[in-house]
């Protein structure tokens, strides 16, 4: 059994957080930058990441919206997790992360984390929900 990886996508970052080896704990592990257009460095990223930390389980972000209609950004990311997928392997399991960004906004605001550095860790607080979500679940 490997440790599960949380990914929350986004068209200029990707949030991705990996589970302790035992699969309990979530934490936040990096954030990828990129342009939104040409994947590839953060499909070859995220490739990196599961053969190094031996990933076994692939949970990705999937932006659903409130009216039940797929937007644009949810059919980037079933793409993406089809890309994905292809490259490594790894069938990704899909999560609503409806509002998952804007809790870990206002969780890093509470602990007085703003600006710049927010910036910076927000889509990995973001993926870090989503995973420990997938994993109480799965308990």
């Amino acid at each position: 059994m490997g440790r599960v990886m949380a990914i929350d996508f986004g068209t200029r970052r990707i949030g991705v957080a990996l589970s302790d080896p035992l699969g309990i704990m979530a934490q936040g592990y990096e954030t990828i930058s990129w342009n939104g257009q040409d994947s590839e460095y953060a499909l070859t990223r995220l490739a990196e990441i599961v053969s190094e930390k031996q990933v076994s389980t692939i949970v990705l972000g999937k932006p659903s919206r409130t009216d039940g209609t797929v937007s644009e950004s949810e059919e980037k990311a079933v793409a993406f997790g089809k890309d994905l997928e292809e490259r490594v392997g790894i069938k990704p399991v899909f999560r609503d992360e409806r509002f998952t960004t804007v809790i870990a906004s206002q969780y890093l605001r509470s602990t007085g984390v703003s600006g710049k550095n927010k910036k910076k860790v927000v889509d990995q607080v973001a993926a870090e929900i989503i995973l420990q979500e997938y994993l109480d679940m799965h308990r």
